[in-house]
């Protein structure tokens, strides 16, 4: 069925206008609460924050609650009241609407409630759309907060069908609204299907992987960092030292984010004229960092396996040794090695592992007393982990990709159900 024609008989002969907001109702301003003024129990309470984290397009209950007293001093939002988050750091998220289902509630500042008599559900699944959204972008201000003030959204239209018979417009209004529904918890449920394969996934190869990097039987010792390898740490350079084309870095940052087990190439480089500062990694050396926001990301490890070698952050260390740089690096994944780091790490604002830490760490080294033999051993076990990481890299590529491909096409299916014919001067 086409477009025009699914819409020709929802519509059922009856006209569509664009009117402005301000003509289908009137803003008022939150004021007043702080996240600081949260209760246990009180006054259900709605922060504008909280509708860029917490909420998705329309609720029937607060997640937070004020005092009685200071509810007393805020404004209120009513059952079918369009919440809008009239502040945000980027254009993409400021005016991000909660459509309120639920009964009385306080509302804090940089808010704005719009009251009317249209399906609130109809109006938040609007505001959503590319044709509001580039409305918006004429009036958006500010530089490092972004806002859009209540005179300038009451100028935005919207697509209000057979405005002249409200019992007629509500019924089309709540039938797009069922469709569109329908249309987002089938999304919903196929994200999270997807989500929980992906989690499945990466589960059994942190498992296998664990699994095979025990060594609870054979010719197996477990060393210690300090008797296999020695530790070079690196120095300082910024992300302001950045350039196109220069030397070679690893900033300790993206180990964390954008590399894997191994790599062969930088992501990033710095100024030719500061080689004499800087300190190296070598082939085969395996790159750690030394802090990290939590206990698993300090520690990190990343092996150098390109044929130049690659300065390194301050907040790496590059671990010299003459084993499988792969298998170290592996080795440096597992559960038992994170388990084992933990007792080393200073736990401060920033956690820290330094190098009398990291040197008592133990990994496994098979056949201790055969190098040839440990070392094939090491290649043996890297070429299963290899193949096992390609497939699971695959998966994780593959998936997330899969649920972004699911959400366009959610998008555009709903801008497509609400794309009546508009007005000159609303066409993009």
């Amino acid at each position: 069925m086409s477009k025009m024609s699914f819409m020709e008989k929802l519509l059922d002969g009856v006209g569509v206008e664009w009117k402005a907001l301000g003509e289908l109702g009137e803003f008022i301003r939150g004021n007043g609460m702080q996240k600081k003024d949260f209760v246990d129990a009180g006054f259900p309470a709605i922060h504008y924050g909280q509708i860029h984290t917490k909420y998705s397009l329309s609720a029937r209950q607060t997640f937070s609650y004020v005092s009685e007293e200071l509810a007393n001093r805020l404004r209120k939002t009513y059952k079918n009241d369009l919440l809008l988050a009239t502040t945000s750091e980027n254009d993409e998220d400021v005016v991000k609407p909660l459509a309120w289902l639920g009964e009385q509630a306080a509302i804090s500042g940089d808010m704005m409630l719009f009251r009317h008599s249209q399906n609130v559900k109809y109006l938040a699944y609007f505001v959503q759309t590319k044709v509001f959204q580039e409305q918006k972008r004429k009036y958006i201000t500010g530089a490092k907060v972004r806002r859009v003030s209540g005179n300038d959204l009451a100028k935005i239209v919207v697509p209000i069908p057979c405005p002249k018979n409200l019992k007629k417009s509500l019924e089309i209004q709540a039938e797009i609204v069922r469709i569109l529904d329908n249309f987002t918890s089938l999304t919903a449920e196929l994200t999270a299907e997807l989500t929980a394969e992906l989690t499945a996934r990466k589960k059994q190869y942190d498992y296998y992987r664990d699994h095979l990097l025990s060594f609870k039987e054979g010719d197996v010792e477990w060393k210690t960092l300090g008797e296999i390898g020695e530790f070079i740490r690196g120095k300082r350079f910024t992300k302001a030292d950045y350039v196109e084309d220069g030397i070679s870095v690893i900033h300790y940052g993206e180990i964390y984010t954008r590399y894997g087990v191994f790599t062969t190439h930088a992501l990033s480089q710095v100024r030719s004229n500061m080689a004499s500062s800087l300190r190296y990694a070598e082939k085969g050396d395996v790159v750690i960092t030394d802090v990290g926001e939590t206990v698993e990301d300090v520690g990190k490890a990343v092996a150098w396996l390109g044929d130049e070698k690659v300065a390194i952050h301050d907040h790496c260390y590059a671990f010299r040794h003459s084993m499988n740089p792969k298998f170290v690096s592996y080795c440096m994944q597992t559960a038992s090695f994170i388990a084992e780091k933990a007792k080393y790490v200073a736990r401060t604002k920033v956690n820290t592992l330094l190098i009398n830490g990291f040197a008592k760490i133990a990994i496994p080294v098979p056949y201790p007393n055969d190098l040839e033999k440990s070392l094939a051993e090491q290649a043996r076990i890297v070429a299963i982990l290899d193949k096992f990481e390609a497939l699971t890299n695959s998966i994780s590529e593959g998936l997330p990709r899969e649920i972004a491909l699911r959400q366009k096409q959610y998008e555009y299916y709903r801008d497509l159900l609400l794309s009546f014919p508009k007005p000159e001067e609303v066409v993009a």
